[in-house]
């Protein structure tokens, strides 16, 4: 048995170090290669232009959205806004009631209504792109606030046929809210500054993140529109339509601002779709991925993006796995030179550090100390987030089917807003729940065993995980009972 729980870790954190490295590839891109150029605005390319907002239950930051957007700096003879509103609330009447004095100042808005919510948030946008007038299809989800140049900035790069997406980076409305919105932030950052530049610059796929983007209307439906077969509609129009011949581009010098979520449920409500949609993304889109004609460098970024939330079940595994390990080491010493060459696996967290550290330096002024506070907590937090981020990739690799989970938007901007009054926002415990607070019992087990045997080596992980499954469980519990008060 010892000797197959030694090869189940060893593998489980092999794979984690693999993907470490295929980051630490990403930030060599991304340090190596020079940015896209900004394009100037050109009044003699002047394309008609549909934005599409996505709308479900968003009464808390619809005015803050609708007044973004129509101050947009583009002509109103080339602008279409359609609100594609599923909602059920108070949200539709607040739209309606601001429509006319929209319309008067000669802006081209149009209030859509479904008879119902097939296919969520894609079955909005495909219903939408039916009826757009417009060549290109910008989208912005209602926590966003488009900046007044957007579309002047984003167009001129579309004057390449071949361009089909245009991604821009998300930034922050909130980031200093709570050290919860801190540490969404620390890895957000990452993910706008090296790994899609990183993927950009490399030549390689990369995906629209739903928002903060514009497609070419040809080159969705070029693919077959809009699909609501995955929670992740935008990961697998992204795949296929690079897979179908078209570019993206990537602007990590144009921000898109964003409110990020202030309480943990909504955090994990968020991860939970977007994990769970990545797996029936991998199942519908991976083989094709595998069977193409791309380079096989190209091929395997390809491969590695896919399946990189994947990374979360072997966490999992080998930190349940880590807790055994610790009697194993004490019972049979004579295996001490097998947990030395354990050793190599600190490649992985130095690979991770550094894809972290770039990001860091990029994003803050001062990044020695942003990078030193930051890091351990969003690891900690990542950790603590294994079980549940592993849940939702099984439920989409065995093809559980569940509807469309939005966020709850909150409408923060200031550290002084409030949101506890929230409707959207219902905290109760779940089974979930429990299984987290014995999770954290566990590898409080594991740090004691550790210093009991005094067997130092998963010391830090043992306690990182304590630590993150312990803040997990207590924020459950706190938040129902002041729920139920």
């Amino acid at each position: 048995m010892e000797w197959f729980l030694l090869i189940l870790y060893g593998f489980s954190m092999s794979i984690v170090c693999l993907f470490s490295l295929a980051q630490l590839n990403l930030t060599w891109h991304y340090t190596r290669k020079v940015d896209a150029p900004l394009l100037n605005y050109e009044a003699s390319y002047l394309p008609f232009v549909t934005l599409q907002l996505p709308l479900y239950n968003e009464k808390y930051v619809i005015n803050r959205l609708l007044d973004a957007v129509t101050s947009l700096d583009y002509p109103y003879t080339h602008l279409e806004i359609q609100l594609l509103d599923d909602s059920d609330d108070e949200t539709v009447a607040m739209i309606d009631a601001r429509l006319n004095s929209i319309k008067n100042k000669g802006i081209d808005i149009v209030h859509l209504r479904r008879q119902d919510r097939l296919g969520y948030k894609a079955g909005a946008l495909q219903y939408g792109l039916t009826l757009a007038k417009g060549e290109f299809i910008a989208i912005f989800d209602a926590d966003f606030i488009p900046q007044k140049d957007f579309l002047k900035t984003v167009i001129p790069y579309f004057k390449d046929d071949q361009i089909a997406m245009l991604q821009t980076r998300w930034s922050h409305l909130n980031e200093t809210f709570n050290l919860l919105t801190q540490m969404q932030a620390f890895g957000l950052n990452a993910h706008f500054t090296i790994e899609q530049s990183g993927r950009r610059k490399a030549d390689s796929f990369f995906n629209f993140n739903g928002t903060a983007g514009i497609w070419r209307k040809k080159s969705i439906l070029d693919v077959g529109g809009w699909q609501h077969d995955t929670l992740t509609e935008d990961l697998d129009l992204s795949y296929r339509a690079q897979l179908n011949g078209w570019k993206f581009e990537y602007l990590e010098s144009v921000e898109s601002p964003a409110e990020l979520p202030v309480t943990l449920q909504a955090v994990k409500t968020q991860q939970f779709r977007w994990n769970k949609g990545t797996a029936e993304t991998i199942r519908k889109n991976l083989g094709k991925v595998i069977q193409s004609d791309l380079k096989l460098n190209h091929k395997l970024r390809a491969i590695f993006h896919l399946l990189n939330s994947t990374v979360f079940l072997f966490i999992f595994l080998a930190a349940l796995i880590s807790v055994p390990l610790v009697f194993i080491k004490n019972e049979y010493p004579h295996l001490k030179t097998i947990y030395d060459l354990g050793s190599v696996f600190l490649v992985g967290f130095i690979s991770i550090g550094i894809f972290y550290w770039f990001a860091a330096r990029t994003s803050h002024e001062d990044p020695l100390i942003y990078f030193c506070k930051y890091f351990p907590l969003y690891l900690t937090f990542s950790l603590s987030l294994s079980l549940h981020n592993s849940l939702a990739l099984l439920e989409g690799f065995l093809n559980i089917k569940t509807g469309f989970v939005r966020t709850p938007k909150f409408g923060i901007q200031k550290n002084t807003d409030d949101w506890k009054g929230n409707s959207y926002i219902k905290h109760k415990i779940s089974l979930l729940n429990f299984v987290e607070g014995l999770c954290m019992l566990y590898f409080a087990w594991g740090l004691n065993l550790g210093v009991t045997f005094e067997h130092y080596g998963f010391l830090p992980f043992h306690a990182m995980l304590t630590l993150g499954f312990g803040y997990l469980f207590f924020n459950a519990i706190t938040n129902s009972l002041k729920n139920a008060s």
